[in-house]
């Protein structure tokens, strides 16, 4: 067997990798992983993903498999030579930063805004301040950024792809775009590309949230 296998769902983790595979045209094989039902709990993608969280990839042509979306994202980079600069660069240092940036602030304070501001409203008032203005804090740091650039790290990388997923649930978040102008700019314009729009199509076919 060739190719790369993608154990997925319609997160934004699992949207961060099915982008990136689509922007750098690697072949691939989705395996839909419906968290709803609690498949990721099958003893067969526990295997492969220990942590039993999407997403996760099989690269049988290198006989890698890769759980946590931020690994696969270098991962693939390095394994294209594209979207990720050199090691020990500047730029890559730049890249590093703000992946993690994603990984340890945007991903986990805007999965708990969706937790207790959309799943459970009402059930714990001072959670719900807390993460809604951690959310507007993050996204204010994201605007501030983006304020005399195209792209978080200039050019486009695999810090919009990790990024951008997170943002197009502004809806689940409760956040108006047009409160973060530079950040709405820079949405849109990653919205644009083919390769995000059919990325976030994986594995359930839906549109692209759109700001007003």
């Amino acid at each position: 067997m060739t190719g790369i296998d993608l154990y997925t769902w319609s997160t934004p983790n699992g949207r961060k990798v099915s982008i990136m595979l689509e922007e750098l045209g690697l072949p691939y094989r989705v395996f839909p992983i419906d968290i709803t039902n609690e498949e990721q709990f099958q003893p067969e993608f526990i295997a492969i993903s220990p942590n039993n969280k999407i997403p996760a990839i099989v690269d049988h042509d290198a006989g890698v498999s890769l759980m946590e979306s931020g690994a696969i994202l270098m991962y693939l980079a390095n394994k294209a030579g594209k979207l990720m600069s050199k090691p020990a660069t500047e730029k890559f240092w730049s890249e590093m930063e703000w992946l993690m940036f994603q990984m340890g602030g945007i991903g986990p304070m805007l999965g708990q805004t969706h937790h207790f501001v959309k799943y459970n409203p009402g059930k714990a008032p001072y959670a719900e301040e807390r993460y809604s203005n951690e959310n507007k804090r993050l996204y204010g740091v994201l605007d501030k950024r983006l304020s005399d650039r195209n792209y978080i790290c200039d050019s486009y990388s695999i810090v919009d792809i990790a990024t951008w997923p997170w943002i197009s649930r502004f809806e689940w978040q409760q956040m108006d775009l047009n409160q973060f102008p530079n950040l709405k700019a820079w949405y849109l314009r990653v919205a644009e590309r083919p390769a995000v729009q059919k990325g976030y199509a994986v594995p359930a076919d839906l549109p692209v949230p759109l700001p007003d």
